[in-house]
């Protein structure tokens, strides 16, 4: 997933400065950050709700959409996907509990 996740970074990136009147990409990106999360946040929701009515074709189009605006997001802020593959690397083999007692923010 981590190829297709760094082209669609490379993707978002090319349309971020594009005409928003073109591309739903510029037309969220000039809407500044708490609308590209309130974005992500719709489409987890759309996400959970695919899930939980055990919807598989909806689930796989949900995440998709969730994936794409989180990576508008990432992309807003300076993240790449793999800042966060770091990340999770880093996690990699430590139980959840364990991880979360570390964290220190």
């Amino acid at each position: 997933m981590t190829d297709i996740l760094n082209r669609l970074a490379v993707i978002v990136a090319s349309r971020a400065d594009a005409d928003p009147s073109e591309s739903h990409t510029a037309a969220l990106i000039a809407k500044g950050r708490a609308k590209i999360a309130e974005k992500v946040g719709e489409e987890a929701i759309e996400t959970v709700i695919a899930a939980v009515q055990n919807d598989r074709d909806a689930l796989i189009a949900e995440s998709a959409d969730l994936l794409f605006h989180l990576s508008v997001l990432w992309a807003h802020a300076g993240i790449s996907p793999s800042d966060v593959d770091a990340e999770l690397a880093r996690r990699e083999g430590v139980s959840g509990i364990a991880e979360k007692a570390g964290r220190t923010r």
